[in-house]
């Protein structure tokens, strides 16, 4: 069973984050700050989905492949990844401003993963990068 969002997908290692949201809310802009910080694009404007081996992989369709949207830029070509395993879910329809806010889940293709929504301030993309390094912590 496969699932396309409308989402932008980035990832280091092959951990990757799932950035969903309206559009014009920064998913492309967030996945461009990623990249630059080491990220390896795997699809803007939609990932496709599916379960293998109990994980959610992430794709791009073919039409889309190595392509992320500037706003104000243009179409840019990226080293695209074929396939990253989803370890998190960024919601920039919602905005926390809790200081340390309750962690969230999400369940995509029946598997639970987890779920950061927006939080304004310079701390977000680098704490993203973070969380693709090394998780939440359980301290």
């Amino acid at each position: 069973m496969a699932q396309t969002l409308h989402a932008t997908c980035v990832s280091l290692h092959d951990n990757a984050v799932l950035i969903t949201g309206a559009s014009g809310s920064g998913k492309s802009t967030i996945g461009l700050q990623l990249m630059a910080l080491g990220c390896d694009l795997v699809s803007d404007d939609r990932t496709i989905l599916e379960m293998q081996d109990g994980q959610v992989m992430a794709s791009c369709p073919a039409t889309l492949s190595g392509l992320i949207e500037a706003r104000g830029v243009g179409l840019l070509e990226a080293r695209p990844v074929a396939r990253a395993t989803v370890c998190l879910v960024v919601d920039l329809d919602r905005t926390t401003t809790d200081r340390l806010p309750e962690r969230g889940t999400i369940t995509l293709l029946e598997r639970d993963l987890p779920l950061i929504w927006r939080a304004d301030g310079p701390q977000f993309v680098p704490a993203l990068l973070q969380f693709l390094k090394t998780g939440w912590s359980d301290r």
